[in-house]
């Protein structure tokens, strides 16, 4: 197999002493992969090791590939990726992809944590309580998408309205304004999960 000598040292870095059974058993399409993945891809922009991992774990969850996550978690946390980073990822999923795609997702990180020796639970990142929620989650919008969002919780038709105020309590109020990802990171992995799943 030929790897060239970036993807060798990324894949390394990635995967310390790992070797795939791929290299036995598919040669030819795990050339073409990690060369792709491991130079090509990571070359192409200057995306910080660290962020480039938490998108993937993000997207991951956004097309439910568990296996991968399972896989790329370790690798995550190898590049400065922290638990809380890992755990606010995961929580921030169920406001976008329902905890019934997000629960296995967060046993997986809860197995492989506890394997590492991570104690859990971690430290409590919430800011707020049930009853500021709804507030600072509208401050949150405010803040990210501009004056517009004032009032967003109160406004539309008034069969729909409770899903703006859901927006505002749940989504932002809940998870937007937890300590462990800034909101630029927060904005990331948004898009990630939302892009992961693709139409055909």
């Amino acid at each position: 197999m030929s790897m060239t000598e970036a993807a060798k040292q990324y894949h390394e870095k990635l995967f310390p002493g790992y070797h795939s059974p791929f290299q036995e058993t598919d040669p030819e399409f795990i050339e073409r992969f990690d060369n792709f993945a491991f130079d090509e891809v990571v070359n192409q922009d200057d995306l910080d090791g660290r962020t480039r991992m938490m998108a993937i774990l993000a997207t991951l969850l956004g097309c439910q590939g568990m296996d991968e996550f399972k896989f790329m978690l370790p690798a995550a946390l190898n590049f400065g990726v922290t638990p809380v980073e890992v755990k606010e990822i995961v929580y921030q999923a169920a406001a976008y992809l329902g905890i019934g795609r997000v629960l296995p997702f967060l046993h997986a990180v809860n197995d492989i944590l506890t394997a590492r020796g991570v104690k859990l639970p971690l430290e409590g990142q919430a800011t707020t309580t049930l009853e500021d929620r709804l507030e600072a989650g509208e401050q949150a919008q405010v803040d990210i998408f501009g004056q517009g969002m004032r009032g967003f919780s109160k406004s539309g038709p008034e069969e729909s309205r409770h899903i703006n105020k859901w927006l505002s309590d749940n989504c932002f109020g809940d998870y937007y304004t937890r300590k462990g990802l800034d909101y630029r990171q927060r904005e990331m992995i948004t898009f990630c999960f939302l892009s992961a799943p693709g139409r055909m």
